[in-house]
């Protein structure tokens, strides 16, 4: 069988020189040679790129998948000198003239009628090939790539507090326009478009209104009416980055069940914010973390959900988990979202060098102050609406 190899790094007109996002196209220069240097190392002679994380990853931005969960497009094929993309003429001018449109990529393609599969088994032939999927006759790294990844470059740091400024504003925004009785799918409908008109992908939105979070932690919505109270949370992705955060807002008056399970919640959250410090390895973060949920009376809390994890190019990849000897370092996002009882708290965070960034605090809600070490955190507090 062959397969065409077409150069699509053509010299460009004045025009299209002009339009060229130089600084994409060198982050896509550096994180080549990140993984040139790699192969090198480990002996392979090619990398096969097939998980939507690492493809946007690696393209600074550009998108693999069909219709944002139904399988993929393309495939990344990179070796030290060359970065290629193999895909079916269905997706060729959809790669080249948007996702990497001048970024310096090649092109092996092959008819929509035969299997992609068929095409990289013959790339990977009489090759000693790793991959992130452990495609056949390839060797699975994908759990080292996340090294690669992090922490983040100052390109994408940009465009994670991007990513946060939108998500928040679609979620704040759609909590203080609440009313009593509009459903919980008519809520997360209104985060959906809000999300999706600024180009933000919605991957995970949940409406927990009337204390429904007490018993489901990782509910979604229904069509149940919010007469009194609920938590919207929502994570998106941008630019390939996850990001994600949640707010409460109640309806007239704060029930007093609300407010007593509020209190240990946002303690717990300032404390995790207050501990994800640069060389602080995940369980000992953890072990601060669990101390409040002790002192504070919800020990069984922390047992119901989860509670953080690495946000970057892939959800959840790293967890916190008690025993997770992961190390934080200056540029690693963290999604926190403890939860007691009814509540659900929710921020990105960002690890620096010089404190942490909340990337995704706002100055249009209200914050409560807590003290963590005699350093001052902010967490959101529960906005009262005023309803006649």
């Amino acid at each position: 069988m062959s397969i065409t190899m077409v150069d699509l790094s053509d010299p460009m007109s004045s025009a299209e020189f002009a339009a060229l996002d130089t600084e994409r196209l060198s982050e896509i220069a550096a994180r080549h040679q990140r993984l040139a240097e790699f192969l090198r190392q480990e002996d392979f002679s090619a990398l096969l790129l097939q998980q939507p994380g690492n493809f946007t990853w690696f393209t600074a931005g550009g998108r693999n998948e069909r219709g944002g969960a139904t399988g993929t497009t393309g495939s990344l094929f990179v070796t030290p000198e060359a970065r290629v993309i193999a895909c079916t003429n269905v997706d060729t001018a959809q790669f080249f003239e948007f996702e990497v449109a001048n970024m310096g990529f090649q092109l092996k393609e092959r008819p929509w009628t035969e299997p992609r599969s068929t095409m990289l088994t013959d790339l990977c032939r009489g090759r000693r090939v790793a991959s992130d999927t452990g495609f056949p006759g390839t060797t699975d790294v994908g759990m080292r790539l996340l090294s690669l990844r992090l922490p983040l470059s100052d390109y994408e740091k940009t465009r994670m507090r991007e990513a946060a400024k939108l998500l928040t504003h679609a979620v704040e925004a759609t909590a203080r326009g609440m009313v009593k009785g509009r459903t919980e799918a008519e809520i997360a409908g209104e985060v959906s478009h809000r999300l999706f008109k600024h180009g933000v992908q919605p991957e995970r939105i949940q409406v927990l209104g009337d204390g429904r979070g007490a018993r489901f932690r990782r509910w979604n919505f229904d069509e149940s009416p919010v007469q009194h109270y609920c938590t919207i949370s929502a994570v998106g992705r941008y630019s390939g980055m996850f990001v994600g955060a949640a707010r409460t807002v109640s309806l007239g008056e704060p029930p007093a069940a609300l407010l007593k399970a509020f209190e240990p919640a946002a303690l717990i959250e300032a404390t995790g914010i207050y501990f994800s410090q640069p060389e602080w390895e995940l369980f000992e973060v953890w072990n601060r973390v669990h101390r409040l949920y002790e002192k504070t009376n919800v020990e069984a809390e922390w047992r119901l959900a989860d509670q953080a994890e690495i946000v970057e190019y892939e959800f959840g990849a790293v967890p916190l988990m008690p025993n997770s000897e992961f190390r934080l370092t200056a540029g690693t996002p963290v999604f926190w979202h403890p939860s007691v009882g009814p509540v659900l708290m929710g921020d990105t965070v960002m690890v620096g060098g010089n404190g942490i960034e909340v990337l995704t605090a706002s100055s249009e809600w209200p914050v409560v102050p807590v003290l963590v070490k005699g350093t001052r955190v902010g967490v959101p507090a529960i906005l009262v609406v005023n309803v006649s």
